[in-house]
């Protein structure tokens, strides 16, 4: 099965445009991920309608940061671009009357339930602001992003 990457690498892309003077367009994020800028203006679309990134139109235009990296959570950046729910993983509901089945479920329900809680607390302590001191300290700051392997 195949790994929803949506929060991973729109998290990607706002760590650029944190660290790029002026806007980004759809075509060059488009381009840095490998994707269609369609693809990049619907995502970008969620982003902006939470607020977090603003658009210009028109030659210099793009995609900006709107909001204080301090005050944007891993967890608002997740519900923002529609993230899928956390875990995939469900339990049977094939013979709700066999107690087996249902003994199963009950476990496996409550377990997914601790999980999640945990990981929405973990991602939502977890600002955009402390990601980018995260890349700052990797990098040096100011190189330009290409310089840093990443296009």
């Amino acid at each position: 099965m195949r790994n929803d990457s949506r929060l991973s690498r729109t998290l990607h892309v706002l760590l650029h445009m944190a660290r790029h003077e002026g806007p980004m367009t759809s075509e060059a994020i488009g381009r840095m991920l490998g994707t269609n800028p369609v693809v990049v203006r619907r995502t970008m679309a969620g982003l902006r309608n939470a607020g977090y990134v603003r658009s210009e139109k028109g030659h210099g235009g793009g995609w900006s940061i709107a909001a204080d990296l301090d005050a944007v959570s891993l967890l608002d950046v997740h519900r923002a671009v529609g993230g899928p729910r956390v875990f995939a993983i469900g339990s049977d509901r094939s013979n709700p009357e066999c107690a087996v089945e249902k003994a199963v479920n009950e476990a496996i329900e409550d377990t997914l339930r601790e999980a999640e809680a945990l990981l929405i607390a973990r991602l939502g302590s977890v600002s955009l602001a402390q990601l980018a001191r995260g890349f700052d300290a990797r990098c040096h700051v100011g190189k330009p992003t290409i310089a840093l392997g990443c296009e």
